[in-house]
């Protein structure tokens, strides 16, 4: 990808989350692949609501700085991981998009088979198991997941989506986090009913699902 382009959808992503409360402060990172052996990330310790394009960083898959004087995103090692892993994944939002989020935290897996439009776009979304961090151990905790979920939760520590390119990823977070705020009110009314197997079926059929 160019990166001028890139610089510009990153930038237009973190202001999105940042005004949508899926970020607070300086939390959350994103990241798209330039090439077979670069990538693009947010630094580390800068709100994602106002970046700049000084505050992205060109790495390689080793995770050496290539241009920018900054330091990249303590989550790096997570990214890398989903770019080797998931050849077909250009783009990485990590987020924590309050509900969603509470979710994760409150142990509870959000409901599979709930809306049309989430089977469709994204299937299931399942919660890894807590990793502390910038560790090894959070990217050994998601690597089962990366191979079959382009949205994940990550216990008591929010959310990850993929996509072919951020905005894309970043309209993941977006249906991640509305499924789980339809998913809490249904629990608060007393009853979540999701759509049967045979329903779902016809979904998998209609839209070519695998």
């Amino acid at each position: 990808m160019h990166l001028e382009q890139a610089i510009s959808d990153v930038i237009q992503v973190g202001k999105r989350m940042y005004d949508r409360g899926y970020v607070a402060s300086n939390d959350g990172n994103i990241s798209v692949r330039l090439s077979e052996n670069r990538l693009l990330i947010t630094m580390t310790g800068v709100s994602k609501g106002f970046l700049s394009p000084e505050q992205l960083i060109v790495v390689d898959y080793d995770g050496k700085v290539i241009s920018g004087d900054q330091v990249p995103s303590s989550e790096m090692k997570m990214h890398l991981m989903v770019y080797c892993e998931r050849p077909d994944v250009h783009a990485v939002a990590h987020a924590h998009p309050p509900t969603a989020t509470g979710f994760s935290v409150a142990g509870i897996n959000l409901p599979e088979n709930l809306l049309p439009e989430v089977i469709v776009s994204l299937g299931s979304i399942p919660t890894a198991p807590y990793g502390t961090p910038g560790t090894m151990e959070l990217v050994k905790s998601l690597k089962n997941y990366v191979y079959d979920h382009d949205a994940i939760l990550l216990e008591n520590h929010g959310a990850l989506t993929l996509g072919p390119d951020i905005i894309t990823a970043y309209h993941k977070m977006e249906t991640v986090e509305h499924v789980a705020q339809i998913a809490l009110v249904a629990r608060l009314l007393g009853q979540v009913n999701t759509i049967d197997d045979k329903n779902v079926d016809k979904l998998v059929q209609l839209y070519g699902l695998s």
